[in-house]
């Protein structure tokens, strides 16, 4: 998404107060999902580990056109048959957001357990934390078309987008402390905070990309569209894809648009759109056979050495000082 806002953070205080001040007259019209109710309780003392009802996977990495024909190669040879000719759109694409993998559980409707990926199969509960993420939905009501089930669960991530990490460093640099590395290390660092306050200040964001629970979907291009229907944000920008000719077009594309996008990615995710056919790919190691990271190739710069000291040490050998 373009770097655009809605509303100036301002204006969001200013009716977030309003909001409060109503709710403080009214007590008995406080919503469970209402933006007051995002950030309390004490802080932590330590994360509760919590089991996954699956295993949050990762991805294995491909760097050029060769590794994605090879991927596609061992795929079709497991496989016994072309992962190519089985959809229209063969292969799902999503922007490879830089951030921190996340596991949400609601029962009917309604938010009751966050957790981080962890070790794929144990993570840390991090619920409080997450539902100071206004982009993390507290209550589900769905649409006319799609009733909220009873249980529900989805992946996605978490991340900072590359205004609010300028903000912060600004406010680093302002108390005479070390400026952030990425916004990446930010996320991961805030979910991980045992108080709560400290990650609400820090305006973070979120997309859902996976449907853990079985409604029904057939491919992942689908498990979008009821993901969005259910009312989670899901990314704009990913779309099904006809074969690795329409990946490698992708790729190109997320490369050309990547600085206005309002937050870092670096790749793009490869997956096999007919869900049957993911599912029978299996996994390999820690990793689904039928989706793959599709990296881009690390940003270069140009750097300068503006001066050399050579210097004598302690065993009388030069010491060269930049």
């Amino acid at each position: 998404m373009l770097n655009r806002e809605e509303i100036s953070p301002e204006a969001e205080d200013a009716l977030k107060k309003e909001l409060f001040d109503l709710e403080q007259q009214f007590p008995e019209l406080v919503a469970p999902d209402s933006p007051t109710q995002r950030v309390g309780g004490k802080p932590l003392k330590q994360f509760v580990k919590v089991r996954h009802e699956q295993p949050m996977l990762s991805f294995n990495d491909a760097f050029g056109e060769e590794d994605m024909r090879a991927w596609l190669l061992r795929l079709e040879n497991y496989l016994g048959r072309s992962a190519r000719a089985n959809t229209e759109g063969s292969f799902y694409c999503e922007l490879k957001i830089d951030g921190l993998a996340i596991e949400l559980v609601y029962e009917n409707g309604i938010l009751v357990r966050g957790s981080t990926r962890g070790d794929g199969h144990v993570g840390e509960d991090v619920t409080q934390n997450l539902k100071t993420i206004e982009a993390i939905p507290l209550t589900l009501h769905g649409i006319a078309k799609r009733a909220v089930p009873k249980r529900l669960v989805v992946r996605g991530e978490v991340f900072m987008n590359k205004k609010d990490f300028e903000r912060l460093n600004r406010e680093q640099e302002k108390k005479g402390l070390a400026r952030y590395a990425n916004p990446r290390n930010v996320a991961a660092g805030s979910v991980r905070q045992l108080d709560p306050a400290v990650i609400a200040a820090r305006r973070l964001d979120s997309f859902q990309y996976d449907l853990v629970t079985d409604l029904g979907q057939k491919t992942h291009e689908e498990t979008h569209r009821i993901l969005h229907e259910l009312g989670f944000r899901t990314n704009p920008h990913n779309r099904a894809v006809k074969g690795l000719e329409g990946v490698f077009e992708f790729h190109a594309s997320s490369i050309r648009n990547r600085e206005k996008l309002s937050y870092e990615i670096d790749g793009i995710v490869v997956i096999v759109n007919r869900n049957a056919d993911f599912a029978a790919g299996g996994v390999i190691g820690k990793a689904p056979r039928g989706a793959i990271a599709y990296k881009f190739s690390p940003k270069e710069a140009t750097t300068q050495i503006l001066d050399i000291r050579v210097q004598v040490g302690r065993t009388g050998h030069a010491c060269d000082a930049p």
